[in-house]
């Protein structure tokens, strides 16, 4: 490889138009593509030398990002490409050599219908005060069900949206609604200075796009419990574990007060996954929790395990379970059986469901 600029804009184009969700860069493999979940090898392309990855690395940065990845070992940013795609970068070292995950950004923003998402997220959209979370594994369709959200909010309503995000993924275009989109580094230097400043920024809806620490956490309660409508993620399989992973990051003398704040804010937790489709293609299975007076009593008490029979038995106020969600798909012949029990978190239960 000699031009490294229009191989690695080569290699951009073909993992939009392969619709991968992932391109891949590592020392000894060929280039590597994520379709539908599965790696796929771009054997056209010779095996990457280290001069190779950390030329193209180079070609997507800027000289400051080189400093910052040199110094770091690692940096996060985005990268748009002749506006024809636009990616999700993270360029880190492993076992001295560079590598990098680019992650591709549909340029256009999907609704919650063309994502095939449960309609009852429409009713989050209309809230004026509350905290929602978007949770499941890296790669499962976060950001993307999130920016669906917001997107809905932003033709339906006039209001303030700030979304907080390293790096900004989604584009929005304003309509009835101002978007202020902040990046950390470049917006402004990180994500707690971003979020101890936006409360005095006159804005109705926040979107954190991680909540990595309990600052962030903490904030967002605030803000949710202050009038206004936030929304986040975190790296979290369900809504009960979402709820201990947020009470157990903060100090034992802390908890109650948290969980009490939880309890009096949180409007919902979707949890997803993204699940192989038999005819190719990837479809959201998903578990949704809506905090009625059962669930907000729940949170108080601190006893989260019972939250599952709670969403189980409450299906006529839209709540999902997983396994209700995955065996769904099982009865349409959407997806197998072997890869719903592969995503299920209790596969014998989800047997017993699809014999009945």
């Amino acid at each position: 490889m000699t031009d490294y600029k229009q191989k690695l804009g080569e290699l951009l184009l073909t993992c939009a138009k392969q619709d991968a969700s992932d391109l891949h860069l590592a020392v000894g493999r060929h280039p590597t593509l994520r379709i539908d979940g599965a790696l796929v090898p771009l054997t056209s392309y010779p095996i990457l030398t280290p001069q190779d990855v950390e030329q193209l690395i180079f070609s997507l940065l800027t000289e400051k990002q080189q400093g910052e990845l040199l110094l770091k070992r690692q940096v996060d940013f985005s990268y748009t490409y002749e506006d024809k795609a636009r990616f999700r970068v993270n360029a880190y070292f492993q076992r001295g050599y560079m590598a990098a995950a680019l992650r591709l950004i549909p340029a256009k923003i999907r609704t919650i219908e063309e994502l095939r998402l449960p309609p009852i997220l429409h009713d989050f959209t209309s809230l004026s005060q509350g905290f929602v979370l978007v949770v499941g594994p890296a790669g499962h369709g976060k950001s993307t069900t999130l920016a669906a959200l917001l997107d809905e909010i932003n033709h339906t309503r006039t209001e303030h949206i700030i979304t907080i995000e390293d790096p900004i993924e989604y584009i929005f275009i304003q309509d009835k609604s101002i978007i202020s989109q902040r990046e950390v580094r470049s917006d402004t230097p990180d994500f707690s200075q971003a979020l101890r400043s936006v409360l005095r920024q006159d804005p109705d809806v926040i979107m954190i796009g991680e909540m990595r620490d309990t600052e962030s956490i903490a904030t967002a309660l605030t803000a949710a419990e202050t009038g206004h409508l936030v929304f986040s993620t975190l790296h979290t399989n369900s809504a009960a574990q979402t709820i201990d992973r947020i009470i157990d990051s903060f100090p034992a003398e802390q908890q109650g007060q948290i969980a009490s704040q939880l309890a009096a804010t949180l409007v919902a937790i979707i949890s997803e996954r993204l699940i192989p489709r038999v005819e190719g293609g990837r479809v959201p299975a998903c578990e949704i929790m809506i905090a009625n007076p059962a669930i907000r009593n729940l949170i108080r008490e601190r006893k989260s395990y019972q939250i599952d029979l709670v969403i189980e038995t409450n299906a006529q106020e839209g709540m999902i379970t997983l396994n209700r969600s995955l065996a769904d798909l099982v009865r349409q012949r959407e997806i197998s059986l072997e890869n719903a029990e592969m995503y299920s978190l209790n596969p014998a239960e989800l047997r017993i469901l699809l014999e009945k």
